[in-house]
């Protein structure tokens, strides 16, 4: 397994994590009051935040533990990583399109916020999947 592969899992391990922890803190504080009134700012940013910061220790730990294997990226790396970002995008387009849409409807702004970070959170598991499934199978008849 390359250095970018892992690196992958690292992104996408964190990535299921961190919304996770968010979606279980937001519907735990939803208990006594309606869901759009909840606080959801704070853990939104603290997730995202706290995602970022797993994510770079991750990165991190994986070039300390596999120091001799090397950090070289080669054109395959590019490629894939390339070809994950692109089908990743999708996702971001889909979340900016539905903030857009959500907003000429004058919905709360409580869902406004979580369509956008659920469609950062899918182009992400997207992206990534996607990397893995390139590293996995023989990418150059992609």
């Amino acid at each position: 397994m390359s250095y970018e592969e892992r690196n992958v899992w690292v992104s996408l391990v964190v990535s299921v994590l961190a919304y996770g922890v968010y979606v279980v803190v937001v519907l735990a504080r939803a208990r006594d009051t309606p869901l759009t009134e909840v606080a959801y700012a704070g853990p939104l940013l603290w997730s995202i935040g706290g995602a970022i910061v797993l994510a770079i220790i991750g990165s991190i730990g994986v070039a300390l533990a596999n120091r001799r294997d090397g950090h070289l990226t080669d054109q395959r790396d590019k490629e894939i990583s390339r070809l994950g970002d692109r089908t990743g995008q999708s996702f971001v387009v889909i979340g900016a399109l539905a903030a857009m849409v959500l907003a000429l409807l004058e919905v709360d702004w409580f869902w406004i916020a979580n369509a956008v970070y659920l469609c950062f959170v899918l182009s992400a598991i997207l992206g990534g999947v996607t990397k893995l499934a390139a590293y996995r199978r023989d990418f150059s008849t992609w």
